[in-house]
């Protein structure tokens, strides 16, 4: 299995050979350079895509043959954009996940209590959402995810334990933070990319392209991309034959500690 023992591990065991056929046949010092490149590749990959569960294990799918899929928006509550993405929701008659940034909740309670009151599931984005979070100690990262569940739990008395990592990105001391804090890490299989996409049409066939049973799409309440689209992706998704399914029911998670 690919993940950071394992790699750590094979990587010492070479390093050791080679030291030992270096000393002996006297092979190029160039060759350390190779290995250190390689390592250091395998620990970007690792680190930037989630669905390899590199450092610790991510929801990323659901295992099942039935087409379903879950859709799931980041960085919200946003006042100019989740109102209308929850009004298309609610016409649609789709349940969804809000993985929410705690900073944003002030000023925007009333949309944090309107995604649970009309059936949907609030999930953890960490409360800063910080562009150096990624290099936190898990002692700070811990105290910032649980800032944004407290501010959940106050106005609507639930305490996620659904967390994304923000950007995506993970690494040890991100695993030990979720662990600790006893969170379920939660990826996606499908990335939308509708933060950067702007073609309305190529972001609609680029989800609706990469559709399989137990997919988890990754969209955001701050992307007017997203706003454009959602309704016909809705409608396309159920012309396929697939069913749109609450997150925490298709991967048979409880969503709340």
């Amino acid at each position: 299995m690919l993940n950071f023992r394992n790699v750590n591990i094979f990587f010492i065991l070479f390093i050791l050979i080679w030291v030992f056929l270096d000393r002996r046949y006297n092979l190029s010092p160039a060759a350390y350079a190779w290995i250190l490149f390689a390592y250091l590749l395998v620990l970007f990959c690792g680190t930037y895509f989630i669905q390899l569960g590199y450092f610790f294990k991510s929801v990323c799918s659901a295992g099942t043959d039935k087409k379903e899929i879950a859709l799931s928006f980041d960085d919200g509550p946003a006042e100019s954009f989740t109102p209308f993405i929850l009004d298309v929701l609610k016409a649609g008659k789709v349940e969804a996940a809000f993985f929410c940034i705690g900073k944003k909740i002030p000023a925007n309670e009333h949309l944090l209590r309107r995604i649970v009151e009309e059936g949907h599931i609030i999930g953890n984005h960490s409360y800063s959402h910080h562009p150096l979070f990624d290099i936190f100690s898990a002692e700070r990262m811990l105290e910032d995810i649980a800032q944004m569940n407290e501010l959940t739990n106050h106005n609507t008395g639930l305490e996620p334990k659904f967390f994304r990592p923000p950007y995506g990105v993970t690494n040890p001391n991100l695993k030990k933070a979720v662990e600790r804090g006893g969170f379920i890490s939660i990826g996606w299989s499908i990335r939308s990319m509708d933060t950067m996409i702007r073609n309305e049409n190529r972001l609609l066939q680029k989800i609706l392209q990469s559709l399989k049973p137990g997919a988890i799409v990754l969209l955001h309440d701050t992307s007017p991309s997203t706003m454009k689209i959602l309704k016909e992706l809705i409608t396309q998704i159920r012309q396929k034959g697939y069913e749109i399914v609450r997150l925490d029911k298709m991967i048979k998670l409880n969503p709340y500690a």
